[in-house]
């Protein structure tokens, strides 16, 4: 058989997707996967019932059918303050993931280099990777995951054609800062570099922290690309609708490369989704407030459990530390926890590039239920932990 690619052999299967198939096998409680168990809003899945019997059924526009975009631009305006021009800014995916890969693929050349912040969503290497780039990590230093300011420029000394900002941040829940914000936009402006962005949790926030949006800062409208999904913010992260917002050259690019990669997201689903894009305030208040609300409890309980933790400014995840308990493999530790605790995380060591073995994730978009649940399962941790000290 012939050999098989270079660029593939280089990483594995998704370490989060391979922890929900462990918590399945042993019945846990999955906190590995970041996916709700509770329904997204009533107005979308009626609209959907609606349109399985009006359709669309047949392909949209390859970038995204028409009302689709103008919604998504709507509302990008309404929280960012910017016009976006909805058929020549916008490219609609299948997910963020989608989106991600088709910036890099749009914006990048073989060999190029691209700047990654660890720890890191485990996509964004492999991405890089994949479109023949290098990735550069520079460390976002815990507890407080904040960077080096000289260690990130000496990273973009380094001729690099993009840096990837996810915000808030997956795994570690930081809101970048205006100030670090700036920091970065200096840094591209000066070396002339993209900056793509994740904001896939940009409604997820936890007072008294607030979302910016980089492409706001003077002078980065046209060299940032934004990444998002309705995924999180919808609770529908399995109708994969993504899209990426960037300057019309970037887009022009964006477009053929997609159009390629997946034709074109769901006609169906971006039908009925239109619904959410077009909520009122009051949805995206009681949102923050839902998942304050699971914050508090779920941290609450660890906080009982004893557990030491990161506290998270946005997003809906947790970076527990766990090296108390003499942990010195955290996959074999994550996949004991699911086999014997009942409760199943994400080993750390997947989202940084450091060797680091002694955090595990989990995620609290769940019900009280499930979350009371898992911290009556986890406190079964607070009885090693007393033997162990």
């Amino acid at each position: 058989m012939p050999k098989l690619s270079l660029r593939s052999s280089t990483f594995t299967d998704s370490v989060i997707r391979r922890m929900t198939r462990i918590s399945n096998q042993y019945g846990a409680i999955n906190l590995s996967q970041g996916f709700p168990d509770f329904d997204p809003p009533q107005e979308i899945t009626d609209r959907l019932a609606e349109v399985a019997s009006e359709g669309p059924h047949q392909y949209a526009l390859t970038w995204g059918a028409q009302n689709f975009r103008e919604a998504l631009a709507r509302k990008h305006e309404r929280f960012s303050g910017q016009v976006i021009e909805p058929d020549k800014e916008i490219v609609v995916t299948c997910g963020s993931t989608e989106a991600m890969m088709a910036s890099m693929m749009a914006v990048t050349n073989p060999g190029d280099k691209v700047i990654v912040f660890s720890p890191f969503y485990e996509n964004y290497g492999a991405d890089a990777i994949l479109s023949g780039a290098e990735p550069i990590y520079v460390p976002l230093n815990p507890p407080e995951f904040t960077f080096d300011p000289v260690e990130l420029e000496n990273a973009f000394k380094q001729d690099v054609k993009a840096i990837i900002v996810c915000n808030p941040s997956n795994p570690s829940g930081k809101v970048f800062s205006y100030d670090e914000l700036s920091k970065i936009a200096d840094l591209a402006k000066r070396y002339d570099t993209f900056v793509i962005t994740d904001e896939v949790y940009e409604h997820i926030i936890y007072e008294p922290y607030k979302h910016t949006y980089m492409s706001t800062l003077p002078g980065m409208k046209d060299r940032t690309i934004i990444c998002n999904s309705l995924s999180k913010t919808y609770s529908i992260t399995g109708w994969r609708l993504g899209y990426v917002i960037a300057n019309e050259e970037v887009i022009d690019r964006v477009k053929k490369v997609h159009d390629f990669l997946t034709v074109g997201a769901a006609a169906p689903l971006m039908e009925a989704a239109v619904v959410g894009l077009e909520f009122g305030e009051e949805y995206y208040s009681d949102l923050r407030k839902h998942y304050t609300h699971m914050k508090d409890l779920f941290l609450g309980g660890l906080r009982d459990i004893g557990l030491k933790f990161v506290e998270p400014q946005g997003a809906y995840y947790v970076m527990v530390d766990v090296g108390e308990y003499g942990v010195t493999d955290d996959v074999k530790f994550s996949e004991w926890m699911a086999e014997h605790i009942g409760v199943t995380p994400v080993p750390g060591s997947s989202f940084f590039k450091e060797n680091i073995q002694n955090y595990v994730r989990f995620h609290f978009a769940k019900s009280d239920a499930t979350l009371n649940e898992a911290i009556e399962r986890l406190s079964r941790l607070k009885a090693m932990r007393e033997r162990i000290v």
